[in-house]
């Protein structure tokens, strides 16, 4: 019995004094990358507006919709889209990534935006600072159509200003 129970402490590993086992130092690392990376929303797609709160939000379904499917905002807010789906999505706004007729409309003098792979659970964000209607679309989705519209209008004013198109 002696044998048997010096035996199955030889085939115990432990780690020697001051140095702690390989598993140990990689849960540490882990930790670490988990604490930095919190407050950054990590695996969230790029955000503009920081902490700011946003003036709209769009919820990004897996009906394969923008909810509400248009929104109205004034110069220089924030509009926040956040994924409800357990899909990826984009917000795209750029006429060269386009490839149907109506699914991106720009005002003039308006830059085009696009948010990249937005994975389930994330958000973005994106600042609209020049007036006008925004229609945007999601690119794996854009022959559903999946599409939304952003219009930004100086408060007491009607109508918009002329845009572009594909």
């Amino acid at each position: 019995m002696v044998r048997s129970l010096q035996a199955q402490q030889r085939r115990q590993v432990r780690p020697q004094a001051g140095r702690p086992a390989r598993r140990q130092i990689a849960y540490a690392l882990l930790l670490g990358v988990v604490v930095a990376l919190a407050p950054t929303g990590f695996g969230r797609a790029a955000r503009a507006g920081g902490d700011e709160r946003p003036a709209a939000l769009v919820e990004i379904t897996d009906l394969l919709r923008f909810e509400p499917a248009e929104v109205e905002v004034s110069p220089g807010d924030v509009v926040e889209w956040q994924s409800v789906s357990l899909l990826v999505h984009t917000v795209t706004a750029d006429p060269a990534r386009a490839t149907l007729e109506g699914s991106v409309e720009l005002p003039a003098g308006a830059s085009p935006f696009d948010s990249g792979n937005i994975e389930p659970q994330g958000v973005f964000r994106h600042r609209f600072t020049t007036p006008g209607t925004y229609r945007y679309f999601c690119v794996p989705h854009e022959g559903i159509p999946m599409r939304g519209t952003i219009v930004v209008r100086e408060p007491g004013k009607q109508g918009g200003a002329k845009t572009r198109s594909r």
